[in-house]
């Protein structure tokens, strides 16, 4: 659970994100505001890469600068989307399962969506994740 108040900053630190996205091929560009569970907020952008499988997504960038900035046992409470092509913008797959390794089910999830600004669950739009605890013998 996020206030309104919380979830209108990320959605801002987000879409500030956006504006120093490298995003030369697409134009798409996209931010993203993780609020941690210990109330820091740390932002990412996406970062395109010519070879398209190589481009960062801005919710990776996010957690990857949290974890180097924080340690490895950051806790995710909500994340914001934001992109500055008013188009739908929600966390691809990839972005969903890696949310997923620092965040539970009930993390919120922010991003302007079809018709606008949209609230979810990551369990929502993730069921049934594949988790670490699935990994035989490694927990």
């Amino acid at each position: 659970m996020v206030t309104e108040a919380e979830a209108t900053r990320l959605r801002e630190l987000a879409a500030k994100a956006a504006e120093h996205a490298y995003a030369p091929y697409s134009k798409y560009r996209v931010g993203a505001a993780l609020l941690l569970e210990d109330g820091a907020v740390v932002t990412g952008c996406n970062v395109e890469n010519c070879s398209y499988r190589l481009t960062s997504c801005a919710e990776q960038g996010a957690i990857a600068r949290a974890v180097a900035e924080r340690g490895p046992g950051i806790r995710v409470r909500a994340v914001a989307v934001a992109n500055l092509n008013e188009a739908a913008s929600m966390p691809c797959g990839a972005c969903r399962q890696t949310l997923s390794e620092f965040g539970e089910d009930a993390m919120v999830v922010l991003y302007p969506g079809e018709g606008g600004p949209r609230a979810t669950t990551l369990g929502e739009l993730l069921p049934h994740a594949f988790r670490g605890e699935f990994l035989n013998g490694t927990n």
